[in-house]
């Protein structure tokens, strides 16, 4: 242990930090079981009544879809109006999820799943952010009970155990890093929202003929998969038993369950011997392969755009080549993730509830492309270009949120000092 720290229940913190039990330091209000309310309370408009739907994947406040409290209700219990500064913590059911109250918004109250933590004297961003870290929801889901419905009391709360540090300056500067950190998360989220959204609309007018590309013009052929491409696909005596599946080696196996975002998360994928992979030269991928799930969860669509080493497919999926020119295989691809597949699977599942694609129905899947083949590559350039600035953006996302995670670490717990 390095100097000037010293060893805690709760880990390593610096000497002149304090561990402190919640109820040192703040009051834990409850609504009092006779005073709990029903849907007969409940009103189209009056005070919030907050519950854990109201906290959102951020641990805030989301408030879109209200729900109010008759104010007779609503003042039988003035020790539980919300007001800024409290911590609301969800009590029984979604045991872990809490919010910090930081601005006015207005009546309000919680339901009788959740308690508030009101800091009198340390700074409740910062017992917030511990409370989200580690060690503060290990902490709390190791307090829950175990028979029922997930359950923390009130007096588990205030038994917390929160590291503070001597000043609440150091408090607010910590939490203060800790938002910043949010704030890049979030606008990385909102960009990625945004280009996404941007995308799509490119693909509604670029795969339609809507919008046509510089020095292209004429109309768009009408075209029968079945005319135009050879569909395979792993045939059932070719089977794997889940004992083939290898953790490495020198062939991956595909399935449905690597798809990700349409392209293939090589980093998950099982491998197999490479008898398994020699088996069927159909199934053995190249780069521009359109895969399209045909099993389970159907019509997920996928492009093998690099293939680090031989690839072959598991059953549940087939591989899309087109015949000679027929169609470019990335336009295909960005056309089998547009509305117009999505269409062609729901009038294939009209009235039933289908679990297969067949390639019986598959053939008939009938689309439209540019008669050059030059403006069907153009226009899967600018849409992989358009996915590849979202990569680019979630990784950076990733990026921003493992580096959270190591301020969390460190700040929460003095390994770094900011005053």
């Amino acid at each position: 242990m390095k100097p000037g720290y010293k060893q805690t229940e709760v880990g390593v913190i610096p000497v002149q930090w304090n561990l402190r039990s919640i109820c040192t330091f703040a009051e834990v209000r409850g609504r009092v079981g006779w005073k709990g309310y029903t849907k007969k309370d409940l009103v189209a408009y009056g005070p919030y009544a907050i519950g854990a739907k109201h906290i959102d994947s951020h641990n805030r406040l989301d408030l879109s879809d209200p729900t109010f409290l008759s104010a007779t209700k609503y003042l039988e219990s003035p020790e539980i109006m919300v007001q800024p500064g409290d911590i609301l913590i969800v009590q029984r059911g979604t045991i872990g999820k809490l919010v910090l109250i930081d601005r006015n918004i207005g009546d309000a109250t919680i339901n009788p799943s959740m308690v508030i933590i009101r800091s009198r004297n340390v700074s409740p961003a910062f017992v917030t952010y511990y409370l989200l870290s580690y060690s503060g929801q290990k902490q709390i889901l190791a307090d829950t009970s175990s028979t029922g419905v997930p359950m923390i009391s009130q007096k588990q709360i205030e038994s917390f155990q929160i590291p503070t540090p001597p000043t609440k300056a150091e408090q607010e500067v910590i939490a203060e890093a800790l938002s910043d950190a949010d704030a890049l998360i979030e606008s990385l989220e909102q960009l990625i929202t945004k280009k996404r959204h941007l995308k799509k609309g490119a693909m509604q007018e670029l795969l339609t003929g809507k919008k046509r590309l510089p020095g292209f013009s004429g109309e768009w052929e009408v075209k029968r998969l079945g005319n135009t491409a050879f569909i395979k696909a792993r045939i059932g005596w070719q089977g794997l038993t889940t004992a083939e599946y290898l953790d490495s080696g020198d062939y991956y196996l595909v399935t449905g369950t690597d798809f990700k975002e349409g392209y293939i998360d090589w980093s998950n994928c099982h491998c197999v011997a490479e008898g398994r992979y020699k088996q069927d030269k159909n199934i053995q991928l190249k780069e521009h392969d359109v895969l399209v799930t045909k099993d389970g969860t159907i019509g997920k669509v996928a492009l093998i755009n690099h293939l680090d080493k031989p690839a072959t497919l598991k059953s549940g999926v087939f591989v899309i080549r087109p015949m000679e020119d027929a169609f470019h295989p990335d336009f295909f691809y960005f056309l089998l993730c547009s509305t117009v597949f999505t269409q062609f699977l729901l009038q294939l599942s009209a009235g039933s509830t289908i679990n297969h694609l067949y390639q019986k129905d598959f053939v008939d899947f009938i689309y439209t492309t540019p008669s050059k083949i030059e403006e069907q590559i153009d226009i899967a350039a600018i849409l992989s270009d358009m996915d590849a600035e979202v990569a680019a953006l979630e990784a950076k996302l990733a990026k921003a949120r493992q580096i959270k995670e190591g301020m969390m670490q460190e700040l929460l717990t003095g390994g770094i000092r900011l005053i």
